[in-house]
C-alpha cells in the first residue's frame, strides 16, 4: 500500500517503503557495502525524511535479512565476516533513480498525499481514528500543518470529526454505498439532461471503450481514467455549476472505494464500460432521454456490483496501515 509515486506505475507507496526500496537497491548495487553502519539520523538527513520513517524502513530490510542490528548504534549491512565500519552516509555516492521528485521534500503537500492515500483505502475495512501526533512524528512536521491537512480532507468529505472532536474515518458500509449511488442517479441524470454535450468527444470515448473492451486485461488506471472522462464529458458539461459541484463531491467516497478494491487485486468492471458505451451511443443518436434512462440503469447495476465486491473484504485481513490510523469501534462514534 502506498505514499509517493513508484517508478513504474501510477500508484503511491508509503514513504517508509520508498526508503526501504532505496536502501535495498543501493545494497544490491554495492554502494552500501557489507559491514557499513547505517544510522537513522544520517539516512534521515540524506533522504530528508523523518527518523521514524527511516526506522520503519530499516526494520523492514532487517526482516529481509539484508541488514542486521549492530551492537553499537544502528544497523550494519549483512555479509559473511564483514567487520563494522563507519562512513559518512551523507557523502557516499548512492543511486537515486528509484526516487521521484516528490520524495525527500517535507511539506504539507507530501503529508496530504500520504494521509489521503491511506484514508481512502481503510474505510472498506472499518472505522479508524486519525492520530494527529502520530502524523506529526511520521513526517517531522508541526501539529498546525497536520490540522491543515485534515481540514482539507474534511472539506472533501473524506474524514469527519466525532462528537468528541476526534478525527475519524468512518466505515464505508453497503448502506452508505447504496445511498451514494441513489444520490448519483438524482444528480448525474439531472446534469446529463441539461449538459452541453461535445459530440466529437463522445465519439472518441466510444472508440476508446471499444479498444479497451478488446483487451484481455484492463489496467486499473485505464478503467479509472475512462470512467472519469465519461463523468467530465457527460455530467460536468452541465451549465449548472452547483449541480456539477454536488455531483463531483458525491463521487469522492465512491472513487476512493473503487481504488481500495483495485488495491486488493479485484479486476476492473468491463460490464460497466459496456453500459457507459450504450449511454454514449444513445446521446450521439440524439436521444438524451434514452441516454439518461440508461445512465440511471447503469448506476443501479454498478451499485449492486460494488456492494458485492465490498462483501469480499469481510473475509480479508486488513492491510497494515500507518500508525496514525487506529481501528476504532463503530459504537464509539455514536
Amino acid at each position: 500500500m502506498s505514499d509517493d509515486t513508484c517508478e513504474n506505475c501510477d500508484k503511491r507507496v508509503p514513504l517508509f517503503e520508498v526508503a526501504a526500496d532505496f536502501i535495498r537497491r543501493n545494497i544490491s548495487l554495492g554502494n552500501l557495502k557489507p559491514g557499513l553502519i547505517l544510522q537513522e539520523s544520517a539516512l534521515s538527513e540524506r533522504l530528508d525524511m523523518s527518523r521514524a520513517t527511516l526506522k520503519r524502513a530499516l526494520e523492514i530490510i532487517e526482516a529481509d535479512g539484508l541488514i542486521e542490528r549492530f551492537s553499537g548504534r544502528g544497523f550494519i549491512v549483512s555479509g559473511d565476516g564483514a567487520q563494522p565500519r563507519r562512513e559518512d552516509l551523507r557523502q557516499i555516492e548512492l543511486d537515486h533513480s528509484s526516487l521521484t521528485d516528490s520524495v525527500g521534500k517535507p511539506s504539507w503537500a507530501r503529508v496530504y498525499d500520504d494521509v489521503a492515500f491511506h484514508i481512502t483505502r481503510c474505510p472498506i475495512f472499518g472505522s479508524y481514528r486519525i492520530l494527529e501526533a502520530k502524523i506529526a512524528d511520521e513526517f517531522g512536521v508541526s501539529r498546525t500543518i497536520v490540522r491543515d491537512v485534515l481540514a482539507r480532507l474534511q472539506e472533501r468529505g473524506l474524514v469527519q470529526k466525532s462528537k468528541t472532536s476526534r478525527w475519524m474515518v468512518e466505515r464505508l458500509t453497503s448502506r452508505r454505498i447504496k445511498d451514494k449511488y441513489e444520490l448519483r442517479k438524482i444528480l448525474e441524470v439531472a446534469a446529463l439532461k441539461s449538459a452541453k454535450l461535445p459530440l466529437q468527444d463522445l465519439q472518441k470515448l466510444v472508440d476508446q471503450i471499444q479498444v479497451l473492451s478488446e483487451q484481455e486485461r484492463l489496467a486499473d488506471e485505464q478503467w479509472s481514467a475512462l470512467d472519469r472522462e465519461f463523468f467530465e464529458t457527460m455530467v460536468l458539461t452541465t451549465p449548472n455549476k452547483d449541480l456539477a459541484d454536488c455531483a463531483s463531491s458525491n463521487r469522492l467516497a465512491l472513487e476512493a472505494c473503487q481504488a481500495a478494491l483495485f488495491s486488493l487485486g479485484l479486476p476492473p468492471d468491463k460490464q460497466s464500460l459496456q453500459e457507459l458505451q450504450q449511454v454514449l451511443e444513445l446521446a450521439l443518436s440524439g436521444s438524451v432521454s434514452a441516454a439518461t434512462s440508461m445512465l440511471s440503469t447503469h448506476l443501479t447495476k454498478v451499485s449492486a456490483r460494488t456492494i458485492a465486491q465490498l462483501k469480499i473484504t469481510a473475509i480479508i485481513a486488513p492491510p497494515s496501515f500507518p500508525a496514525y490510523l487506529q481501528p476504532y469501534d463503530q459504537v464509539e462514534l455514536r
